[in-house]
């Protein structure tokens, strides 16, 4: 007899699974429910969840305000289009993000995944070039260890190395790659790349201070305003993506905060519902929106997802603003930074390590190898918490209400594991 639950044995035959061969990896696991920091499976067990829901539940699973607010919301208006339409949600929203990011970054435009809102900024960019004539700046300079998304625009921007998007080499759109300016050598190459090939270039599109899905690579605040500097020089758009990294998770609630860097595009997503529901967000500055601003139809920005500006998914952020100004999320994350640099100390001393290191509510360990993460995954499970491994990285980004207790059980398992 199965001891999964019957739902699970009759519609596991008609899904697709993310980022798994189904043919040979084991079936996920089934979940029956949420609360806090816990996952609570259908057989009865209960995990810790060590990296909350891909960095999304920054307030821990199934907040009361964020419920209260979308269950407000649901009784008077779910969706409707944004198309000639509007709402207070989406308004109320859109000025409370330009009263949060520095400089005028002040002109939000909401789609429903972080690839897209990555798309919809690419898209900005290049459009912005066309609209003044310009048709022979397409290009994107990206960096290596970049990760941007699954879609095919964003797939030409992630480092073709990393692995999710290796099969398609060479299919894409080709964009130029090179080694984020963090020492003599890569800064005389970024440099040098620059002065012959800046006019063929729309952009240049970071992850700030953490590279996430390429390989949780750190780098520091000056690499930021270098990069700030040259897209000045060159007269490029300079465009960050903290889908990862915003909202408090490298321990100011913008990662651009750390450097004094405005960029021209900042993309949002992952922690702004608080986990709760699909959102993004690419804003613009009004520099940036002013290119678009004109007479010409044709200079209009002609894009417009379907759900775009969710008026249940912009309640739910609006709730999650107002835990961060109402709970001392940013003290926490300190805290966990705290937390992760002592409870993950002890893997420096296990043998096959390569690294350790914390920024923020975000703790990597890196492995000289790892033949099978999926082994390591199951073990984790049988210790009580949910991580999840890719290629030689095991990372921890547990949602900002982890308190102390919790989260020495998660670094304490994760230490057990690795070394067994």
């Amino acid at each position: 007899m199965s001891s999964q639950p019957a739902w699970f044995e009759a519609g596991f035959p008609h899904i697709w699974t993310p980022y798994s061969q189904m043919k040979t990896a084991a079936p996920p696991l089934a979940v029956a429910g949420t609360e806090g920091v816990r996952i609570h499976l259908a057989d009865g067990r209960v995990l810790i969840d060590g990296i909350a829901s891909w960095w999304t539940a920054c307030h821990g699973y199934n907040h009361p305000h964020i419920r209260a607010a979308v269950s407000k919301q649901l009784e008077t208006m779910p969706h409707v289009m944004f198309g000639g339409l509007t709402h207070e949600p989406a308004l109320m929203l859109a000025k409370r993000l330009a009263a949060m990011l520095p400089g005028d970054l002040n002109r939000v435009f909401f789609t429903d995944s972080g690839s897209v809102a990555v798309e919809v900024a690419m898209k900005m960019a290049m459009q912005l070039w066309l609209n003044r004539g310009v048709r022979h700046r397409t290009g994107f300079l990206a960096f290596r260890g970049g990760y941007h998304g699954d879609t095919l625009g964003t797939m030409a921007v992630c480092d073709p190395g990393e692995g999710m998007h290796s099969i398609f080499t060479g299919l894409l759109p080709p964009q130029p790659m090179l080694d984020l300016p963090t020492d003599t050598a890569s800064i005389a190459a970024f440099d040098r790349f620059l002065d012959q090939h800046a006019k063929s270039l729309a952009a240049i599109i970071v992850e700030p201070l953490i590279q996430g899905a390429g390989g949780m690579i750190f780098h520091d605040a000056e690499v930021l305003r270098r990069l700030r500097a040259a897209a000045d020089r060159h007269g490029l758009v300079l465009i960050f993506d903290e889908i990862f990294t915003g909202f408090g998770r490298t321990g100011t609630m913008f990662a651009c905060e750390a450097a004094g860097v405005v960029p021209d595009i900042i993309t949002l997503s992952k922690a702004l519902t608080g986990g709760t529901m699909a959102l993004a967000a690419t804003v613009a500055s009004d520099a940036i929106f002013d290119g678009f601003w004109s007479d010409d139809p044709g200079h209009a920005l002609m894009h417009g997802p379907t759900y775009m500006a969710n008026a249940l998914a912009c309640a739910a952020a609006n709730a999650s603003l107002d835990l961060f100004e109402s709970e001392p999320r940013l003290a926490q994350v300190a805290e966990i930074a705290r937390g992760l640099k002592d409870g993950l100390a002890p893997c420096r001393k296990i043998a096959g390590i390569a690294d350790v290191r914390v920024m923020g509510a975000v703790g990597v360990v890196q492995l000289e190898k790892l033949n099978d993460p999926k082994v390591l995954q199951r073990a984790c499970v049988e210790a009580g918490i949910w991580v999840r491994a890719f290629r030689d990285i095991v990372y921890l980004t547990p949602s900002f209400t982890m308190d102390a207790e919790d989260l020495g059980r998660v670094t304490g398992a994760l230490v057990r594991v690795l070394a067994a």
